[in-house]
């Protein structure tokens, strides 16, 4: 039995994905009247992340459905009880992990999201779901808001956040990745830096591609 199939998340996880497929960045002005050029440059910048998400504010940016499956299964078949996010959206994959979470018998998620109005449909989307409990959302930016106060030991991470600081975040919660420990990078295409890192001899990792978007990693150092 997972919660993930029960009432109220079913239902409610279906209404976010049906909602999120409506609403894609494309069909949002804000994205959709930016040259290509510009979107890749936001995309790969670490300063001006803050000028892209900030005009995607109304947009939910969700995980796909096969890959908030995928974080649902990782997390709960490796029995996490502390996760870190960075990245909270709508709250979509965050309702996922916390489900895994209660499936394991509890645990705390720490996720973290920058804009107001965003952690605002976190919280009602996480309390509708039954899962609030579980869930620390901390509101700001990443590079400040996880640099402290984190679990003793982490057991999963999820990137899904502006992706040019995915290598600034995981050296942010490194030290707490107990060996084993799984770290998920949403569209990771878009941090070189990051796979390069994750994927290089001697990192501490183990990386494989996995999908059409995600870098899944393995802590091993």
């Amino acid at each position: 039995m997972t919660i993930l199939t029960t009432t109220p998340l079913a239902p409610l996880l279906e209404r976010l994905f049906t909602e999120a497929d409506a609403s894609s960045p494309t069909a949002d002005p804000a994205f959709a009247n930016m040259s290509a050029d510009e979107r890749t440059r936001l995309m790969h910048s670490k300063i001006e992340y803050l000028e892209l998400y900030g005009r995607l504010k109304d947009v939910a940016l969700p995980v796909s459905r096969e890959t908030g499956a995928l974080l649902y299964m990782l997390a709960r078949s490796s029995g996490a009880r502390t996760i870190v996010e960075f990245g909270t959206s709508f709250g979509i994959s965050t309702l996922h992990l916390a489900a895994a979470l209660r499936d394991n018998g509890g645990g705390r998620l720490i996720t973290s999201e920058f804009e107001p109005s965003k952690v605002a449909r976190a919280r009602g989307n996480l309390t509708a779901g039954g899962l609030i409990d579980l869930v620390e959302i901390r509101v700001g930016d990443a590079l400040q808001t996880l640099s402290t106060d984190l679990p003793e030991t982490i057991d999963l991470l999820l990137l899904d956040g502006a992706k040019a600081l995915y290598p600034e975040i995981l050296s942010l919660v490194e030290s707490r990745l107990r060996p084993g420990a799984l770290i998920i990078a949403d569209n990771a295409d878009y941090s070189p830096d990051y796979l390069a890192l994750v994927r290089s001899p001697g990192s501490g990792y183990m990386s494989i591609p996995f999908g059409e978007d995600v870098e899944l990693s393995m802590r091993i150092g």
